[in-house]
């Protein structure tokens, strides 16, 4: 019996139920699938899949190869490989000759869709409300409503799990200083996450300014400045880290985006990872070689016939504050973080490329609180196995999905080891290797092993052999 899709009333209870379906729980139902026996359900409250929908700018590409799709890296044989999609759209060969190794977001949404609408196991428009503990029963009470088309309560239902597995996603975060003009209606102030569906308003705006010197900002930035006139761009282009700075992109430093460096960074101490994920924000949060390319070129194309294009790009810049001005004005206060100078910026639209967080889990879990472990900081605590640390008397187990930057460092939130971690959930789900994961991944070694010598033993001395006649 494979993974089955079932009536949300259904009384028997899953083996593993997800809550949330994008890429992460959507390549666990993809490796769960042709397990014997394994019952799985996946409900997310959205009509349907769907990714990033406003940035899928038709340049953009994903920041991975495409082998790292939602199964390759655990199961190349999987029916839900990436080419499996081409060869099922007769595109192999014009993807063959087309010799890209990163492929186009607007490619990589078409696949997830292609496997969200072939797996049974996953129920759309259905909202998780709540998570309990049933103690008398040994299994988890999740409580669900059925969303009608317009996303309105339609009908409530429940299913019992053995095991959960939390991928509700990140949401777009916006700095304090600028969430009264997010808020504020009739403002043409919009997250990226949104930007497609209102380009049409910002470019009929006189100035606009994105704010953000990430990749989502320099693409927003890059495709803006396309669509403006020659010498009439009226652009700003703000954000506070210190440059425009390049994502680390080398062959050994995206080793840290191996279960080697996983591994590694889980076992050190807490105080030593809280230092260390934000040092190392420039291997993920940076803008690729590509777009500054893009960028830079057409900020010099439009120098071909003199002059300087209408546009400002300033690092180490943070708003201090932001309000309306007028009808439909917005002022920026802006600080200078090396400088400490002060000035203010009037604008008629802005981007917010401010990024993204993880959505709270608290109100999901509070029925479960009493039973959660927390750090220091007051973080649920997450084991080797992506489970939360609970109370020894809830015998199931939930598994996170990118949930866990702070316990497994940068490569939480990375495609790249998607289905690496699916198969490791699955493993000890399972209790079996049931997707045999290899030993080693990096040739970087992570940290010292105190057992294994590291300095290579002494070279014997060379024996010396005697010349003829004994010279």
């Amino acid at each position: 019996m494979t993974s089955t899709s079932h009536d949300a009333s259904h009384d028997a209870p899953r083996d593993l139920v997800g809550i949330g379906i994008g890429p992460f729980n959507l390549s666990l139902a993809a490796l769960a699938h042709p397990l014997t026996g394994l019952r799985t359900a996946f409900y997310d409250q959205r009509p349907h899949f769907t990714w990033h929908s406003g940035l899928l700018l038709d340049d953009a590409t994903v920041q991975v190869p495409f082998l790292a799709d939602l199964v390759t890296l655990a199961d190349p044989t999987s029916p839900w490989t990436f080419l499996n999609h081409l060869r099922a759209r007769d595109r192999l060969y014009p993807f063959y000759f087309a010799e890209h190794f990163h492929i186009r977001r607007t490619e990589y949404d078409a696949y997830c869709r292609w496997v969200a609408d072939r797996l049974p196991a996953l129920h759309f428009g259905h909202r998780v409300d709540t998570v309990r503990w049933n103690p008398g029963h040994a299994l988890f009470d999740v409580g669900l409503t059925r969303l009608d088309p317009d996303g309105r309560a339609a009908s409530p239902g429940r299913v019992r799990a053995h095991h959960l597995v939390l991928g509700v996603g990140t949401e777009p975060w916006v700095p304090e200083p600028l969430r009264p003009l997010a808020d504020a209606p009739g403002l043409p102030v919009v997250h990226a996450d949104d930007y497609l569906t209102h380009r049409g308003t910002l470019l009929a705006a006189g100035h606009i300014t994105v704010i953000g010197t990430g990749q989502s900002g320099a693409e927003v930035f890059l495709d803006l400045l396309r669509r403006r006139p020659v010498g009439r761009e009226r652009l700003h282009w703000l954000g506070r880290t210190g440059a425009f700075a390049p994502m680390e992109y080398s062959r050994l430093g995206l080793e840290h985006f191996t279960p080697d460096h996983t591994r590694y960074f889980h076992a050190l101490p807490e105080a030593v990872r809280d230092r260390l994920v934000p040092a190392q924000w420039q291997l993920h949060k940076g803008i690729d070689a590509a777009t500054i390319a893009a960028v830079h070129d057409e900020l010099y194309r439009r120098t071909l016939h003199g002059g300087w294009p209408d546009a400002v790009l300033t690092p180490a810049v943070r708003v201090r504050a932001a309000a309306r001005v007028g009808p439909a004005g917005i002022e920026l206060q802006l600080e200078h973080t090396r400088q400490r100078t002060r000035t203010r910026l009037t604008t008629d639209a802005v981007v917010l490329a401010t990024g993204h967080r993880g959505r709270p889990l608290d109100r999901l879990l509070a029925p479960l609180d009493p039973h959660l472990r927390r750090d220091r900081a007051g973080r649920p605590r997450v084991d080797e196995h992506y489970r939360l640390v609970l109370d020894p008397r809830v015998t199931g187990s939930v598994y996170v999905q990118n949930a866990e930057l702070h316990t497994h460092g940068v490569g939480a939130p990375d495609l790249g080891l998607a289905a690496w971690r699916s198969a490791t959930i699955l493993n000890h789900l399972t209790g079996r290797e049931t997707y045999p994961l290899p030993a080693r991944t990096a040739f970087t070694t992570f940290g010292l092993h105190p057992r294994t010598p590291q300095v290579p033993p002494a070279r014997r001395a060379a024996r010396l052999t005697p010349l003829a006649d004994g010279t």
